[in-house]
């Protein structure tokens, strides 16, 4: 058996600093706490493309660029391979895991929301994931959850994950950061034509996230009420009908992502199922009220700090906005509480807990 300082950790970097989904947060915030850990290890961080210019890691880290013709391939058979051909004693993957890891495999499954709601899910993806995950965690050594709930979903929906399910919550980026309410009001107004007053909701335009309810609960809104709703992110699939109220900006750079945060009103999360739900943190963070949905993680990560309408329907969406657009003293004790909450989760927690599971495998 290797000692602990001998740990050699394989990651699937793919995703390292790629754009900001919940994924790529996932692996660039797990990177960082792990730089910020002082142990005794070698992290092979392996991908099919050159290592990001920007990124920059102590020496602890290396970076392997492994080509090949098509990303399944390089999951199930290069990756693997090559990995242990370094002396990997832990190989760790996001939802699929090849049968070639033998018993150093962990594999993070951030949700089984395909599990939940198939009809979220277009028929190609569901019924990839649905053959792979539940394989991958079979033959995983441990399963990373992102949540409590996450946990709690997977071990019922994939019974063999019982036992061997670690919970390592996600946390806010690095990159967001609340900016001077003034000052981002100015930069969204100028470089992304947004005015005051507007709601917030940030997302992948997938089925799951459910923005048609936030459109029409502000759609909803009486003529009392100025507010539009500002929606950014990646143009993913589904309909979506912006109304009279809605402005899509499209997918914004980080800078320009908190100084949204930091602008708002209120911040919509109204998703059917997050099995975490980065954009809370980056809300609190930024001291943006959130008013939430009770889908999967939402509540658990919102603890005291947001309001969680229970109801899917617009109409009682549009009743609570109103009731808080109407009470400032409520919008500043959420903001307050938020700027606590988000300090409860951090990367290099998560990055602890992590290496901790690495090293019960190796053994």
């Amino acid at each position: 058996m290797r000692a602990a300082q001998d740990l050699v950790v394989a990651l699937d970097a793919r995703l390292v600093q790629g754009t900001s989904t919940g994924d790529s947060t996932y692996w660039s915030g797990l990177l960082e706490g792990f730089s910020n850990l002082d142990v005794k290890a070698r992290f092979l961080l392996f991908s099919r493309d050159p290592k990001p210019v920007d990124l920059s890691l102590d020496s602890r880290f290396e970076w392997v660029e492994i080509p090949s013709r098509t990303s399944r391939w390089w999951s199930f058979v290069s990756f693997p391979m090559a990995a242990r051909r370094m002396g990997a004693n832990v190989i760790h993957t996001q939802y699929s895991l090849s049968p070639m890891v033998g018993k150093r495999g962990v594999t993070t499954v951030h949700d089984v929301s395909f599990l939940i709601g198939p009809e979220w899910f277009s028929a190609k993806d569901r019924i990839i994931l649905s053959r792979t995950v539940p394989s991958s965690i079979r033959r995983a050594a441990r399963v990373l959850a992102v949540s409590e709930t996450c946990r709690k979903e997977i071990e019922s929906y994939i019974p063999s994950a019982v036992g061997k399910t670690v919970v390592t919550p996600n946390a806010c980026p690095s990159w967001i950061q609340r900016v001077d309410r003034n000052i981002a009001a100015k930069m969204v107004a100028d470089s992304l034509g947004v005015q005051q007053p507007y709601f917030l909701t940030v997302g992948t335009r997938w089925p799951r996230k459910n923005m048609q309810l936030a459109v029409d609960a502000v759609s909803n809104l009486g003529d009392r009420y100025p507010h539009r709703l500002v929606i950014t992110g990646k143009p993913g699939w589904g309909e979506l009908q912006l109304g009279a109220r809605g402005q899509a900006v499209g997918y914004v750079d980080t800078d320009a992502l908190s100084c949204l945060y930091s602008a708002a009103e209120i911040y919509l999360a109204p998703s059917r199922h997050e099995g975490f739900g980065i954009p809370l943190l980056e809300a609190f963070r930024c001291g943006c009220p959130v008013l939430c949905s009770s889908g999967g993680a939402l509540p658990e990560v919102a603890g005291d700090a947001a309001v969680v309408e229970r109801s899917w329907s617009a109409s009682d969406w549009t009743g609570t906005l109103t009731k808080l657009v109407d009470d400032p003293s409520k919008l500043q004790t959420l903001r307050e509480r938020g700027l606590e909450r988000e300090k409860a989760y951090s990367w290099a927690q998560t990055a602890q807990t992590t290496f901790d599971v690495y090293r019960a495998v190796a053994k």
